[in-house]
């Protein structure tokens, strides 16, 4: 953006509309402060850059809908030239590759895990097995074989863990929704309110149901755990997002923003991680397991403190009909 010795904008790129969001041909000719909201200090500097300086640039601007930094300079003897630079894509940058370092270490505790439980596991069904063989019938028998049988239970499930198989097929998010819904309302009855912004526009997702279901769930009962009395669920559409390697197409995002106790500071950068958790009860699987399916399909489930309470979003990219995979199975 280039404004002239008096602070009126003279050009304007599609960046800086976004940015502002303001088009150009609105703001041209007035004063940048006449036709977007703009911090204080960013006010100040454009008006006392001195001549001849180098340049100026100042840190996570809060404008429009982002964070910016902004370079300010003079480019001859009155115009000054501004120059915002998106925050958003090098913060997703890193929540990308927390997202891997995340997926990776619920992938060794699952492998851990099966080894040390499934051990001792095959010990005491082969206990019940030589019991029940002894016994042969009787009510110690049963008791045996039913050892025997959830022995075997747990075992598939620890298998299963951390990997379970991704079935996709064409599914309806706000149908999703309204049963994740169902569920939390019947466990938490009336002490939530849940408000709805909902894009109606958005088509069907190519997803596994169930699992995006189980990350719903886990969403809004976190939220409702933390104390929350309103929740607000929000759906858009976000093209060209940094998400997506070509920046080319559409994610799908789900907002789920609440007005609980919100995370200790002391988790925050740890929150994706298995076996972290701020409750006494938890056992810091739900959401290490919410981002796994989430990087599964693509996306990312991401984590941003409020004044007031949390937002937890749900990214998930849209896929053409000649990108859908025959068969798959979680990372």
């Amino acid at each position: 953006m280039r404004l002239d010795s008096s602070g009126r904008i003279l050009l304007m790129n599609n960046a800086a509309e976004q940015c502002l969001l303001v088009s150009r041909d609105r703001a041209r000719g007035h004063y940048i402060g006449e036709v977007a909201e703009i911090p204080r200090e960013l006010r100040d500097a454009i008006g006392q850059l001195p001549p001849g300086t180098q340049g100026l640039r100042l840190h996570e601007l809060k404008m429009g809908e982002g964070t910016y930094d902004c370079t300010i300079q003079r480019t001859g003897v009155q115009d000054v030239l501004l120059e915002f630079h998106n925050l958003e894509w090098e913060r997703l940058r890193l929540r990308l590759q927390q997202r891997e370092v995340q997926t990776g270490m619920l992938e060794l505790l699952s492998r851990n895990l099966g080894h040390e439980v499934r051990n001792p596991l095959g010990g005491i069904r082969g206990a019940a097995q030589m019991l029940a063989d002894e016994l042969e019938s009787g009510e110690l028998a049963t008791l045996a074989r039913l050892i025997m049988r959830e022995s075997d239970r747990i075992d598939e499930l620890i298998q299963r863990f951390g990997h379970p198989e991704l079935q996709r097929s064409e599914m309806h998010l706000y149908r999703l929704l309204d049963e994740a819904l169902d569920l939390v309302v019947a466990e938490f009855g009336g002490a939530v309110t849940f408000e709805r912004d909902f894009d109606p526009s958005i088509p069907a997702v190519y997803a596994d149901a169930s699992a995006i279901r189980r990350v719903l769930v886990n969403l809004l009962r976190n939220a409702c755990q933390a104390g929350a009395t309103v929740i607000l669920i929000r759906t858009r559409v976000e093209h060209g997002h940094a998400l997506l390697q070509s920046r080319q197409g559409s994610l799908l995002r789900v907002d789920f923003i609440d007005n609980g106790q919100g995370v200790p500071e002391s988790l925050r950068s740890l929150l994706f991680l298995p076996l972290v958790t701020g409750r006494r009860d938890g056992t810091g699987l739900g959401l290490a397991l919410s981002q796994q399916i989430a990087s599964a399909h693509g996306g990312l489930l991401t984590f941003e403190a409020l004044e007031r309470g949390s937002r937890f979003t749900l990214l998930l990219p849209f896929i053409q009909e000649e990108e859908k995979p025959s068969g798959e199975r979680l990372p």
